[in-house]
């Protein structure tokens, strides 16, 4: 496995990684301890709770089945979506749109029934938002932060070995291995703010389907599907390598300011509901 032995940790992947981990525990926390300390009253766990229920089960369990599906195992489907970009990035962006919002829309509408406050709304979007870090990028930064220790350490045999990495599963594991040698105080801010961006847009997008159910105007669900696809849209280009990643934030950022400027307009036309 040459490969490795080229391979050399930059001086600022093990610190910036660090922080990584770090900030990636505290956005959420910040977010929930914000929020419940200035709304305990209007606010009740149930709906934080509701929220990371509803992520695991949307977005991890039954999006990922499709994705085994469509994606990753071989059959006439997934070779043309994976062998067409236009065709990958429309399924790759709906489904995350249709199966998240339509998430949050049967629980706020079919299980949520108490409490229906806009500030329980809110405390819900903390929650989809919070363990999409913990449980998903939150995992990939502890492991990143592993792998750039033991190569830092100069010995690749000894590294290979206590990541068990093998001849039969390097091909795989490169990639993360290159990543993790490359991290640096750049990407660590790229990936902060792009979660602090995300937390807002869950935040908002779950306002719009809260909307939707307490005004009971069925227009407001496929919004929020039509605004989910448009802020991932980049996201799926750069998986396929038509754009830069700088592209990727920028866009996302408009989309996110649409969805924050509408939501919270709603959010205030709730108070009269």
């Amino acid at each position: 496995m040459t490969e490795f032995a080229n391979i050399e940790v930059g001086k600022s992947s093990i610190p910036s990684l660090a922080i990584t981990v770090v900030l990636m525990i505290a956005i959420p926390a910040a977010f929930f301890l914000y929020w419940r300390g200035k709304h305990k009253r209007q606010t009740n766990l149930s709906w934080l709770i509701a929220g990371v229920v509803g992520f695991i089960v949307s977005a991890r369990v039954l999006e990922l089945g499709v994705h085994y599906f469509c994606i990753l195992t071989d059959n006439p489907v997934s070779r043309f979506i994976n062998g067409n970009t236009a065709a990958y990035v429309l399924y790759g962006t709906a489904a995350a749109g249709v199966f998240e919002e339509c998430g949050r829309h049967i629980v706020l509408k079919y299980i949520m029934k108490k409490d229906r406050t806009r500030e329980n709304a809110v405390l819900y979007g903390i929650g989809h938002g919070g363990i999409e870090i913990l449980a998903v990028l939150l995992p990939a930064m502890i492991t990143y932060l592993v792998v750039a220790v033991q190569f830092s350490q100069g010995d690749v045999g000894k590294a290979l070995s206590a990541l068990k990495i093998t001849e039969e599963t390097a091909v795989a594991a490169l990639p993360s291995v290159q990543a993790a040698a490359a991290f640096d105080y750049g990407l660590m801010a790229m990936n902060v703010v792009e979660r602090l961006l995300a937390m807002f847009m869950h935040i908002g997008l779950t306002v719009i389907v809260f909307y939707g159910v307490l005004s009971a105007r069925k227009g407001y669900l496929p919004l929020a599907i039509l605004l989910h696809m448009l802020a991932d849209t980049f996201a799926a280009l750069y998986q396929r390598g038509a754009v830069p990643l700088w592209t990727v934030e920028a866009w996302g950022a408009l989309w996110i300011a649409v969805v924050a400027f509408i939501a919270v307009r709603l959010y205030n036309r709730m108070s009269s509901i």
